[in-house]
């Protein structure tokens, strides 16, 4: 576990990060969302003792990184992707890092297979693609097989095959109890990624909670149905604007939008009234709609709309 407590830190007039207070929990994977200059960033290098705080803490296992005899065996970690002697081959950046941990050879040629980089472990890595570059990121990561991740935009540069693949690595370690602590800017794939969010803006905390109740509370109760019957159609409606707090949309093609009412509810209800249903699910905002609308007022690199003739 990772665990922050009134975490600060100032670069000059900046205040990166606010009194940041959170654990980051064993079994499951953890979002780290925010807008460009929130302090996702700096708040991972405090963590891996890259930068030091103004005041309060930041603990892998209940202990600082720098108190961490083995780190790579207590953490893994990529935060930059790009960060590697280009003249060095992946293999050699590796077996570097695995030498000063104690780490045997052997497993850099398992992690190199498990990222898809045994074909390529010889050559220099200034001549590796970004996403394979970001697949010797992770290898470094896994090296020390430790119960903690930390990875700063793992999908950068990955092809949709890649992007599926570290969605299952990520879902499987935390499957294995492990710590996972995933930042990204992809919400679709965050979405289907994460189990729990971490939201900061301006270096302060703006949510920590599920992804289920993170998208609840962003999303009033709705439902959209399929009612190819229009007699059982009207009935159906009939009934549910009579609900108090219920309003009701229907579309030319059989659809009824329900606000107010969960799935489960409109079906009970068409059970009752003997409407049958080709098709029934909750309306939800995405994670994207949902975080844009939170961070609405953090954005520090705001842009202004551009019209169809490039004014602004």
């Amino acid at each position: 576990m990772i665990s922050l407590r009134g975490l600060a830190k100032r670069y000059g007039d900046t205040l990166a990060v606010d009194d940041l207070t959170l654990d980051i929990r064993a079994g499951r994977v953890t979002g780290f969302l925010g807008p460009n200059g929130a302090g996702k960033s700096t708040t991972m290098r405090v963590i891996l003792g890259l930068d030091h705080p103004a005041r309060g803490r930041a603990l892998i296992a209940g202990r600082p990184y720098a108190d961490l005899r083995r780190p790579l065996r207590a953490v893994g970690a990529m935060l930059d992707a790009r960060g590697v002697h280009p003249a060095r081959s992946g293999r050699a950046h590796l077996l570097a890092q695995a030498r000063s941990n104690g780490i045997p050879a052997r497993r850099v040629d398992e992690v190199l297979e498990a990222v898809g980089l045994t074909k390529a472990a010889r050559r220099p890595a200034g001549t590796y693609s970004l996403g394979m570059s970001g697949r010797l990121g992770v290898a470094g990561a896994l090296l020390g097989d430790p119960p903690v991740l930390i990875l700063d935009e793992p999908v950068n540069g990955l092809d949709p095959d890649g992007v599926r693949w570290i969605r299952r690595l990520v879902r499987d370690q935390a499957a294995e109890g492990r710590t996972v602590f995933l930042s990204s800017h992809l919400m679709s794939e965050m979405q289907v990624t994460a189990d729990h969010l971490v939201v900061i803006g301006r270096g302060q905390l703006l949510s920590d909670t599920s992804m289920a109740e993170f998208l609840d509370a962003a999303s009033p109760a709705s439902a959209r149905a399929s009612v190819p019957d229009p007699e059982e159609r009207s009935r159906l409606v009939r009934r549910l604007v009579a609900v108090e707090g219920v309003s009701v949309e229907t579309a030319a093609d059989g659809t009824v939008a329900v606000a107010g009412r969960t799935a489960a509810e409109v079906g009970d209800l068409a059970h009752h009234c003997g409407v049958r249903l080709h098709a029934l699910s909750d309306m939800r905002v995405s994670l994207e709609q949902a975080y844009m609308d939170l961070t609405a007022r953090s954005v520090g690199y705001a842009t202004g709309a551009i019209d169809e003739g490039g004014r602004r």
